[in-house]
C-alpha cells in the first residue's frame, strides 16, 4: 500500500495464501474459561471433560422385565420350568437392578402360582441388564481437549452429571465499515464466528481506530473497507495504529483482504459477499481455531467432479461447488453470483501451483456451515 497516496489505499502486492495461514497459526490461544454447560454448545473445550464418577453408578435394566438370577434359570423352558427362590422383582428400563438381579426376563416368561414364581425361558448372565460403569468409568474422558461441543455432547455430559466445562471461545470484534441498514455481510459473519467457536460482539458504530485499540476482545474482524475506492478506510486506519502485515492475498475471490496487528489480530473482509465469505472460510475460521487451540480441521468429503474446474495459476482459487447425480459440478471459479453460493453444498481451494482438475478427478470438498 502506498501511505503517501491519500486518495486510495492500493494493493501493491498479493501475499500468497499459504504465507498468510503461517502468521495465522503463529497466534498463541486465548486464555481458558469455565463455561455452564448449557452455554457451551459449539465451543471448543480446553481440557478433556472427563467423567467425575462411573456411569452408571450400579446396575440398571435396559428393557422392561422381570429381574433375575441367571444361574436359577439355566436349564429353564415352556416344558420345564424352573422355580425361582424369590418373587421376582419388575423393572422398567431404566431402573436400577436390586443386588443379585443380573439378568431380564420378558413379561411373558415368567408364570405365578400359588406355589411360587417359575421362569419359562432361560437367560444369559447381563441379558437385559447394563453393568454398572458400562457407560463411562472414572475419569474417562467422554470430550477432548480441542474438540468442539456438538448438541450431543452437551446431552450426554450433563447425563455423566457434569454440569461445567473449561472452554476457550474467543471474542472477536466484528465492525462494519460502511455500515448501512442493508448491510447483511456483519449479520452472516456474526453467525459464523459463532458456528465456528467464537463469541462475536457486533459494534456497527464504533470507530475503527478504537476498535483496533480494544484489548478486551482477543481479535478484531472489519467487513469492507479493504479496496481501492476513495471510501474506503479500513487498511488505512489499521497502518496508523498497528502493524499492516499485508494488504492483498492471492485468493479469488478475496484478493483485497488484509490482516494485521493492533492491541489483537486483526483481519480485514472484503466487503463483497462472495470474497467475505472466501475470506472467512479460509482464513477466518483457521484464526478462530488457532486462538481456540482447536487442532482438528473441518471435515473433508471425498467427491468426483463431474465437470472439470480451470483455475488461474499464481492465485488459490475458491470453488462453490454442488452434488449432483452424475457427479460434484463446480458453480464457479473465481468470483461467485449469490445464486451459485445459494445452490452449493460446500466449496474447495485450488493451490495456486495448479491449473485446476480434469473431470473425473476425486477431490476433497468442505461443507458450507
Amino acid at each position: 500500500m502506498n501511505s503517501g497516496d491519500k486518495a486510495s489505499q492500493r494493493i501493491v502486492k498479493f501475499a500468497p495464501l499459504a504465507a498468510l495461514c503461517a502468521k495465522i497459526d503463529l497466534l498463541a490461544p486465548v486464555a481458558p474459561c469455565a463455561e455452564n454447560l448449557a452455554a457451551a454448545l459449539g465451543r471448543v473445550l480446553a481440557a478433556d471433560a472427563s467423567s467425575p464418577h462411573a456411569w452408571p453408578p450400579q446396575a440398571v435394566a435396559l428393557r422392561d422385565g422381570w429381574g433375575v438370577r441367571a444361574d436359577e434359570i439355566v436349564d429353564a423352558g415352556a416344558y420345564a420350568p424352573a422355580p425361582l427362590s424369590a418373587r421376582p422383582p419388575w423393572l422398567e428400563a431404566g431402573d436400577a437392578a436390586p443386588p443379585g438381579v443380573d439378568a431380564i426376563l420378558p413379561s411373558e416368561a415368567v408364570a405365578f402360582s400359588k406355589a411360587g414364581a417359575e421362569a419359562l425361558a432361560a437367560a444369559a448372565p447381563g441379558e437385559g441388564i447394563l453393568r454398572a460403569g458400562a457407560d463411562a468409568g472414572a475419569g474417562v474422558a467422554l470430550r477432548r481437549s480441542g474438540e468442539r461441543l456438538r448438541a450431543l455432547d452437551l446431552a450426554l455430559l450433563r447425563a455423566a452429571g457434569i454440569g461445567t466445562v473449561n472452554i476457550r471461545a474467543p471474542k472477536i470484534r466484528l465492525i462494519c465499515a460502511k455500515n448501512t441498514a442493508a448491510d447483511v455481510l456483519t449479520p452472516l459473519v456474526a453467525r459464523l464466528v459463532e458456528s465456528s467457536g467464537g463469541s462475536a460482539i457486533v459494534e456497527p458504530s464504533m470507530p475503527l481506530e478504537q476498535s483496533f485499540a480494544d484489548r478486551s476482545v482477543d481479535a478484531v474482524f472489519v467487513v469492507g473497507g479493504s479496496g481501492a475506492g476513495r471510501g474506503d478506510q479500513s487498511v488505512r486506519a489499521l497502518a496508523r495504529v498497528g502493524r499492516l502485515e499485508c494488504h492483498g492475498v492471492a485468493l479469488l475471490p478475496g484478493e483485497t483482504a488484509a490482516f494485521g496487528t493492533a492491541a489483537r489480530p486483526v483481519l480485514i473482509l472484503p466487503g463483497r459477499f462472495d470474497a467475505a465469505l472466501a475470506v472467512f472460510l479460509t482464513l477466518g475460521r483457521r484464526l478462530l481455531a488457532r486462538l481456540a487451540d482447536a487442532p482438528e480441521e473441518e471435515p473433508k468429503i471425498p467427491v468426483r467432479l463431474a465437470r472439470k474446474i480451470a483455475s488461474q495459476p499464481g492465485f488459490a482459487e475458491f470453488v462453490a461447488l454442488r452434488r449432483e447425480p452424475e457427479g460434484t459440478v463446480p458453480l464457479s471459479a473465481g468470483p461467485s453470483t449469490l445464486s451459485a453460493l445459494a445452490r452449493a453444498d460446500g466449496w474447495l481451494v485450488v493451490p495456486p501451483e495448479s491449473e485446476g482438475y480434469a473431470a473425473g478427478t476425486v477431490v476433497e470438498m468442505r461443507l458450507f456451515p
